[in-house]
């Protein structure tokens, strides 16, 4: 074995290393995400409490009540729960967050935050590792692209929370899904460095499947802000309505902002990122161009990102067609990642096409 060779493979192994000990250090941050939301619930005595005060005007027990007196005879009167308002305003009010406004489920989160700063940049240290170990981008299977895409998506939702965005609620939702990518990616997906054909050699490489990476990151994280605006908007319509959600929805749905700053979220999140993804496809083209002499072929890779495309284009078009706002552009929104979920996993793993090349 030559000297390069053996430290690649030793640069791989650090890699490997690094990869299960960040995963290791988002498991404690998983902990920690919890604890917040656990010591952040706000106790029935205290919902009590809030309700009989001005401050508690629009929590799930209800409007503080006001008191009329007629002929003698005391009337307690409760207002009535408004959590639909006129167009262009605020439905109701943000929620406290997952810290639920308590000292303590603050403290935790701020763990939980700083624990996944440390997993990040180990992540990222291991997918630097890699990239040194093979001595080219560490996107030419399933394996390294999964470890990219879950570093790219952490540090997006950390870039979020360093411009004081209010996203620390996607924190657990976050975490949870990143460790099982993890998970999946070194067990299912690994891969052992190996260098690329040679139709891959090219600087497109990093145009095309760089751009493709962040795309998926932040439609993933579009897709849990708008998975989160159906919950909140169920649970406000039933409060509108008059029911009584569970304890557990209360619970968690509270805490969370406004289903209309959800799915304003959701919306410019998406909306941010989609003529990325149109230059995410036209690189993939020009790049086809180059290698196979054909700019578009209906490989299913691209015939399915061509879908993606489409479906994300419907759901901006919706969402500015006044009689498509609301549920029916959410559930598109989900039908659009569910066609980029297919087009990374379906597409590459049961499918065959000239994409399959680079294995999984």
């Amino acid at each position: 074995m030559t000297l390069a060779a053996a430290t690649n493979e030793h640069l791989a192994s650090v890699s490997n290393t690094l990869i299960y000990s960040s995963m290791a250090v988002y498991t404690l941050a998983f902990f920690a995400y919890i604890a917040e939301w656990l010591f952040g619930s706000r106790s029935k005595v205290a919902r009590t409490a809030a309700a009989l005060t001005a401050d508690g005007a629009r929590t799930a027990a209800g409007p503080a009540v006001a008191v009329r007196k007629g002929g003698g005879t005391a009337v307690l009167e409760r207002p009535k729960v408004v959590v639909r308002s006129a167009s262009g305003a605020r439905d109701v009010p943000d929620g406290p967050g997952a810290h639920g406004g308590d000292e303590q489920g603050d403290l935790y989160g701020r763990i939980a935050i700083s624990l996944t700063v440390l997993a990040f940049l180990v992540e990222l240290a291991g997918v630097i590792a890699r990239a040194a170990s093979v001595e080219r981008a560490p996107w030419g299977n399933m394996y390294e692209f999964n470890i990219t895409i879950s570093t790219v998506a952490v540090g997006v939702y950390l870039v979020l929370l360093a411009l004081k965005k209010n996203v620390r609620w996607l924190g657990l939702f976050l975490i949870t899904t990143v460790l099982l990518d993890l998970g999946l990616a070194v067990t299912v997906l690994y891969t052992a460095s190996d260098q690329l054909v040679p139709a891959l050699h090219s600087y497109w490489l990093y145009i095309h499947v760089s751009t493709a990476i962040f795309c998926g990151a932040v439609f993933y994280v579009g897709a849990v802000a708008t998975i989160l605006y159906l919950f909140k908007d169920s649970y406000e319509n039933k409060l509108q309505t008059g029911g009584k959600p569970g304890a557990f929805a209360r619970s968690v749905l509270e805490r969370l902002p406004a289903s209309a700053s959800l799915d304003k979220f959701a919306y410019r999140i998406n909306a941010a990122v989609f003529p990325l993804w149109t230059f995410t496809i036209i690189a993939g083209a020009i790049w086809a161009g180059d290698a196979w002499g054909r700019y578009w072929n209906w490989d299913p890779k691209e015939t399915w990102s061509f879908i993606t495309w489409i479906a994300y284009a419907c759901y901006l078009h919706a969402r500015a067609t006044a009689g498509w706002k609301g549920r029916k552009a959410a559930y598109l929104a989900l039908i659009a990642f569910g066609c980029w979920l297919f087009n990374y996993y379906g597409v590459n793993i049961f499918v065959t096409g000239k994409h399959s090349y680079a294995g999984v």
